[in-house]
C-alpha cells in the first residue's frame, strides 16, 4: 500500500489506524493477493458478524415498539449486499480497493465486491480500535440507510417496483396469472407468473399467492435488467423470512 493510498483511506474512513497492516489487508482483493489468506476474505467474514451486531443493537434501541419479525425485516435490508455496496460506493470506499488486472473497472464491479470491502473495513476498524470505535463508524455510514429503509413501507414490495418500471419504460401494467397450485388445503403452494405487454416472464412458487407474486415480480425485474442475479437471490431470501409482505394496490 502506498503512503498516498493509506492517507486517502484514513480520510475516507475518518479513522487513524494503529496497524497499517490491518488497513492494507482489509482493502486487498483476492485477485491481487499472494494467496486468499492474504486477501480481505477472512475480514469480510468477521466484519459481517460485527455489522450484524451493531445494526441489531441500533434497531433494538431505536424502535422499541417493533416486534422481532419487523426488526428482522429491517435488519436484513440494512445489512444486505445491496445496501453495503451502496454505502461502499457513496462513501468512496470502493475507490480504495486494491484489485488485480482481471477486474475491468470499478464502475462495473459486482455489488458483492463493493459490499465485501465495506464489511472487511468494519472488521479492520474493530480489530484495530475496538467495538465502540467501529460502532461509531458503522452508525455514521449506515444511519441514513436505516432511516430510509425503516420509513419505506414498500421496501419489499417488488410488485410496486415492477409496476412503476413497466409503466414508465414499457407503457404497460403487469398482469399476474395463477398457473398451478399443489398440496392440501391447509398447506398449499401456488405457481404464479407475470405478463407485461404480452411477454410472459419466469414463474415462481410460494406458500401463498402474495409471496408467489412477489417472487414472480422479482424474476421479471431480473429479466428486464433492473436487478442483477445476486440482488434477486438476496431479495428472495428476505421474502422467505418475511411474514408480512405489503400488498400492491
Amino acid at each position: 500500500m502506498t503512503n498516498d493510498l493509506h492517507k486517502r483511506a484514513e480520510a475516507v474512513l475518518g479513522y487513524t489506524f494503529k496497524s497499517a497492516d490491518l488497513l492494507q489487508e482489509s482493502l486487498t482483493h483476492a485477485s491481487i493477493a499472494e494467496t486468499r489468506l492474504h486477501s480481505n476474505e477472512r475480514m469480510e467474514f468477521l466484519g459481517d458478524a460485527v455489522l450484524d451486531l451493531i445494526v441489531c443493537e441500533a434497531l433494538y434501541k431505536k424502535f422499541p415498539e417493533l416486534l422481532e419479525g419487523d426488526l428482522t425485516k429491517i435488519k436484513s435490508a440494512v445489512v444486505s449486499r445491496r445496501t453495503c455496496a451502496e454505502v461502499s460506493k457513496e462513501t468512496g470506499l470502493i475507490d480504495l480497493l486494491i484489485i488485480g488486472k482481471g477486474i475491468s473497472s470499478r464502475e462495473q464491479m459486482p455489488s458483492s465486491l463493493a459490499a465485501a470491502v465495506y464489511e472487511s473495513v468494519v472488521a479492520a476498524i474493530y480489530l484495530d480500535g475496538g467495538f465502540e470505535v467501529v460502532k461509531e463508524y458503522v452508525l455514521r455510514t449506515m444511519n441514513p440507510k436505516i432511516e430510509s429503509i425503516a420509513s419505506n413501507t414498500h421496501q419489499q414490495n417488488y410488485k410496486a417496483v415492477l409496476q412503476q418500471h413497466a409503466q414508465q419504460t414499457l407503457g404497460a401494467t403487469p398482469i399476474y396469472e395463477l398457473l398451478d397450485e399443489k398440496g392440501p388445503d391447509h398447506s398449499k403452494c401456488f405457481e404464479v407468473c407475470v405478463c407485461v405487454d404480452g411477454r410472459r416472464f419466469t414463474s415462481a412458487w410460494g406458500p401463498n399467492k402474495k409471496m408467489a407474486e412477489q417472487k414472480a415480480a422479482l424474476l421479471a425485474l431480473e429479466e428486464l435488467g433492473v436487478f442483477d442475479a445476486e440482488e434477486v437471490d438476496e431479495a428472495i431470501e428476505q421474502i422467505a423470512d418475511s411474514t408480512d409482505i405489503p400488498n400492491n394496490q
